[in-house]
């Protein structure tokens, strides 16, 4: 009875020290990438598509670490970063110029599909809100 405990203690440390091998050889989940693509139109100098990729920066975007560090500091657990104005918003009638930019991709596991102007009070504030996701177009408007 004795000789089979040990036997099967040492099969299963056998077993055990091979584990973390074969762990390795199958890969895991991965975790969806935070990679955003965006399409900016209708500014001077700054229309063009970028690719922004964070949580390994990187990507194509003119300004990927600061743009990824803003969408850090505006990404808040319930809220979406990227919503629209809520219907029946009241806005300021002012025009903040021609530029137009589309956002898609997935930002925390979530896929994202958002479109800017700057056609009244409420989109200028949604669109200096990203900023510098955003081409600051401040100085431009």
């Amino acid at each position: 009875m004795l000789r089979r405990l040990l036997l099967t203690a040492a099969a299963s440390a056998a077993a055990l020290s091979a584990l973390p091998s074969a762990a390795q050889a199958a890969p895991g989940p991965v975790a969806p990438a935070d990679r955003l693509t965006i399409t900016v139109a209708g500014t001077e100098g700054a229309d063009g598509t970028y690719v922004l990729d964070c949580h390994r920066t990187g990507g194509t975007h003119p300004q990927a670490e600061k743009a990824c560090e803003r969408l850090d500091a505006v990404t808040i657990y319930g809220k979406d970063p990227f919503a629209k104005t809520p219907p029946g918003a009241m806005c300021t009638m002012q025009y903040g110029g021609p530029a137009t930019a589309r956002v898609t991709g997935t930002w925390q596991g979530r896929p994202v599909n958002a479109t800017y102007d700057r056609s009244d009070g409420c989109e200028i504030s949604r669109w200096n809100h990203l900023v510098p996701v955003l081409p600051d177009t401040s100085a431009r408007a």
